[in-house]
């Protein structure tokens, strides 16, 4: 059973229908990929799950019960998370400040009433969860701006599936990133999964999708064309679906 479901969503944007009547299925212990050419409507539907937009029309069910997110806080109360392009880090803040970003761990006693921050625990509390990610940040005191493009994806994504219980949205996570950061990004994503959250990889890159993707759904023009196993894909059968609609040739169910 999916964790979360989605059912004929749309999504209307004055004369633009982003999306008419899309499906989406998220189960957890599975990285869950999303694929679709630009202007497919992935960006609308991701932003509705995650709770930054309302939609139309259409239903979201989580374990079963539909839901209503007013906002991205009522989506976090039920484990869902998300990690955009633009990371939304605090440049000017340390890893372990960005990881308790908007959570801060106050000290015990009236001056945690006053405001006071208990440091020391949320800088051991991060350093135990990147070492449990496998995360390698040299410096973990340095400004996050200091740091490299997969050390501040890694960061991100780390801060993402620490309060992700069930689901996290990984937005072209591997972006711009080199070989050998990619490949720390995607060992990452792995161990995420591993941990029994529902990962849901937003990606271009039909190669990286074919390799860490468990389900694969395509969507195209605003709805799902097409959703399958990732064993059961090819990349020529991923394009065809996207640019045509075509599934015939892929083994894909529609």
């Amino acid at each position: 059973m999916s964790y979360l479901e989605a059912r004929q969503i749309r999504k209307r944007f004055g004369h633009v229908e982003a999306l008419r009547g899309a499906d989406f299925d998220v189960t957890l212990g599975n990285i869950n990929a999303l694929v679709g050419d630009n202007g497919a409507g992935k960006s609308t539907l991701v932003k509705i799950l995650a709770g930054a937009l309302r939609p139309d029309s259409g239903t979201i069910c989580v374990q079963g019960r539909e839901v209503t997110f007013a906002n991205p806080h009522e989506a976090r109360d039920h484990g869902i998370e998300t990690v955009y392009q633009d990371l939304a880090l605090a440049g000017e803040l340390s890893p372990a400040a960005n990881l308790y970003l908007g959570r801060e761990i106050r000290v015990r006693g009236i001056l945690g009433r006053l405001g006071f921050l208990d440091d020391r625990r949320m800088d051991r509390e991060a350093a135990r969860t990147f070492a449990q990610f496998g995360v390698n940040v040299a410096g973990a005191h340095r400004q996050v701006s200091f740091l490299s493009g997969g050390q501040r994806q890694s960061v991100a994504v780390a801060r993402a599936a620490v309060w992700a219980s069930k689901v996290v949205f990984l937005d072209e996570p591997t972006a711009a990133l080199g070989v050998i950061q990619s490949r720390a990004v995607k060992d990452l994503i792995r161990r995420v999964r591993d941990r029994g959250v529902g990962v849901v990889l937003i990606s271009h890159n039909m190669p990286e999708v074919l390799e860490l993707a468990d389900y694969i759904q395509v969507m195209r023009f605003g709805v799902r064309v097409a959703a399958m196993e990732a064993k059961d894909a090819t990349i020529e059968g991923l394009v065809t679906a996207m640019t045509s609609g075509d599934t015939s040739d892929s083994g894909v169910v529609s």
